[in-house]
């Protein structure tokens, strides 16, 4: 086991600084330069406070990947297969082929059924084949955009669209609150700005709206979007069931001259939506909540179709933050990125704590081999805490495990590759 330490050994950057938020993201997968899933799990658990992701699939890897690691998942059911899932057979064989093999290694939370769609039927089928499947932990819901209000300002005038108030919404909430999950909404303050309400919109000082109904000054439009929707689900008798923000967010590279995109008010928006969902402070309509809240989104995605688009990560594609919102676990770029390309690493300076990545204690040999023999095909080298993974089998020490004889200066990782590499037997 002492090559394993030597051949493992890496330098790390530390700090004593953690973040004090968590959050949900949207993991999206339009790009052509996005880091393994199995990478993506690793970064978010050891590096960021992030604890729940939603995809728009049900990727395979990504669910291997995200096992045991603490981190939830919702899963998506495509548009395509909805319709066929309306069927009891069809929806038990979708949870066999896309749940059962992952469930309960990898904590699936939620499925959502299509994107911005209203298909109560296929929600009921999958709920019957889980409950089928004897599976009670993972509900089924469908995000909704706020088209679905014909009616939002001021909030206590939410309301549903005439015609799909009672017809749908009314039988899709009360399925919700029967199988107590929750209503997911996508409130973007982004596509609901105008020049005047721009800092109403990103959470910065300004003199409010003020709904006369009920007395309630708004001061961002965050609030008052989902205060509207919750005005339009207490319009049909269903103030009680659970909200959660499916999707939001503001993109920080735009086309020129594009109205209110910028790398400044992208950090506005997400940072104070961050601390603010965190408060517990709720809305007015809703005070003392905590609203689960899904940040779009996790990388900037290089093959979306415009400028914008590309642009709402939170981390570039090479796992540096395009800008902090407070989720790093360490302080290391508190200031946002230039441009949206990825950055070369920066080069370790002295005199910063130094860390070692080890076995961890119940490691097999069988599996510190498999290690030692994928390092040295590659080279060990490292400036990620998660670069120390080893699927599950490293763990990072502060205590350096020289020995006697033995020792294990910090750049012998650089060096692993011009080691000789054996049998762990010829070298424990």
């Amino acid at each position: 086991m002492a090559l394993f330490l030597l051949l493992f050994t890496i330098f790390y950057h530390s700090s004593s600084s953690s973040a004090a938020y968590t959050v949900g993201v949207n993991y999206g997968t339009v790009a052509n330069n996005l880091p393994s899933p199995s990478q993506v799990a690793s970064f978010l658990r050891t590096q960021t406070t992030i604890d729940r992701v939603k995809i728009f699939d049900t990727n395979p890897d990504i669910l291997r990947a995200f096992a045991n690691t603490g981190i939830s998942v919702t899963v998506t059911v495509g548009n395509g297969d909805i319709p066929s899932l309306a069927k009891l057979p069809a929806a038990q064989s979708w949870i066999a082929a896309n749940i059962l093999p992952f469930h309960p290694q990898t904590s699936i939370k939620y499925i959502a059924v299509g994107n911005e769609h209203t298909l109560c039927p296929a929600m009921k089928a999958l709920s019957s084949a889980l409950e089928l499947a004897n599976i009670t932990a993972i509900h089924v819901a469908t995000p909704h955009s706020l088209g679905i209000l014909s009616s939002s300002e001021p909030p206590s005038t939410g309301r549903f669209r005439k015609g799909y108030d009672q017809r749908i919404f009314a039988p899709f909430l009360d399925y919700h609150r029967k199988t107590k999950s929750p209503f997911m909404v996508n409130p973007y303050p982004y596509f609901g700005f105008k020049a005047e309400t721009l800092n109403y919109a990103l959470f910065k000082p300004n003199s409010g709206i003020f709904d006369a109904a009920t007395g309630n000054n708004y001061t961002n439009m965050f609030d008052a979007q989902l205060d509207a929707v919750y005005s339009a689900m207490k319009r049909l008798g269903y103030g009680d069931v659970d909200i959660v923000v499916a999707e939001t967010g503001w993109p920080s590279v735009g086309d020129p001259n594009q109205p209110g995109v910028s790398m400044e008010n992208a950090i506005s928006y997400n940072k104070n939506l961050v601390k603010h969902i965190n408060s517990g402070k709720g809305t007015p309509l809703m005070p003392n909540r905590t609203f689960e809240t899904y940040v779009f989104s996790l990388f900037n995605e290089n093959l979306k179709p415009s400028v914008s688009e590309r642009n709402f990560g939170l981390f570039k594609p090479d796992l540096t933050p395009v800008y902090d919102v407070g989720i790093l676990r360490n302080d290391k770029a508190l200031a946002p990125t230039p441009g949206t390309a990825a950055d070369a690493p920066s080069p370790s300076s002295p005199g910063r704590g130094r860390q070692w990545c080890v076995p961890e204690s119940d490691a097999s040999d069988d599996a510190l081999q498999k290690n030692i023999d994928y390092v040295c095909s590659i080279g060990a080298s490292g400036r990620h805490d998660f670069d120390c993974d080893f699927n599950h089998t490293g763990v990072l020490t502060s205590s350096d495990p020289s020995y006697e004889a033995c020792d294990y200066p910090v750049r012998w990782a650089k060096a692993a590759a011009k080691v000789g590499c054996g049998n762990l037997e010829e070298i424990v």
